[in-house]
C-alpha cells in the first residue's frame, strides 16, 4: 500500500538552490528569540511584580522609576524588539501558509510589516524619551518623586 503526501499548501515559496535561505533564518530566529523572550519576560515578571509590593505597586512613578535606569530601558528595549519580529515573523508565517492569492498574500505582508516597524519605532521612542518630571509642570500634577523647581 502506498502513501502519497500531498504538496505543501504554500505554492508560491520556491526552493532556491542560491543565496540566503532566509526560511531556515526565519526557522532559527524563532526559536533563539523563544528562548531570549522566555528569560526576559519571567525577568520582567519576577521584578515587577514578586520582589517589589506586587501589581498594586505598578503605577506611573514606578514605570518612571524603572525607565530612568538604563539597564532597564535596555532590558525593555530588547524584549519589544524580539517580541514584535518574533510575533511578526509568526504571522507573515501564516500568510504564506493560508494566503492564496499573490495580490493579498503581498498586502497582508505588507500590513504586517509596517504594523511591526511602527510598534517598534514609537515602542522605543516611548521608552528613551520618558520623562517623568518634564520642565516646567505644575507642582501639583508632578509624582511625588520629581524634584521642585
Amino acid at each position: 500500500m502506498a502513501t502519497t503526501i500531498d504538496s505543501p499548501r504554500a505554492p508560491h515559496t520556491v526552493r532556491r538552490s542560491r543565496g540566503v535561505n532566509w526560511e531556515k533564518w526565519g526557522w532559527i530566529y524563532m526559536r533563539a528569540s523563544g528562548v531570549v523572550l522566555l528569560i526576559l519576560i519571567f525577568g520582567h515578571l519576577f521584578v515587577n511584580l514578586w520582589l517589589g509590593d506586587g501589581i498594586k505597586a505598578i503605577d506611573f512613578a514606578f514605570v518612571g522609576g524603572k525607565w530612568s535606569d538604563p539597564f532597564w530601558q535596555v532590558w525593555d528595549c530588547v524584549m519589544l524588539w524580539l517580541a514584535m519580529i518574533h510575533g511578526g515573523n509568526g504571522m507573515r508565517t501564516i500568510v504564506n501558509d493560508y494566503a492564496t492569492r499573490a495580490l493579498t498574500r503581498k498586502i497582508l505582508l505588507a500590513g504586517i510589516l509596517v504594523a511591526v516597524v511602527a510598534e517598534i519605532v514609537l515602542g522605543t521612542l516611548v521608552i528613551f524619551t520618558f520623562d517623568p518630571c518634564p520642565a516646567g509642570s505644575p507642582a501639583d500634577l508632578l509624582p511625588s518623586f520629581c524634584p521642585v523647581n
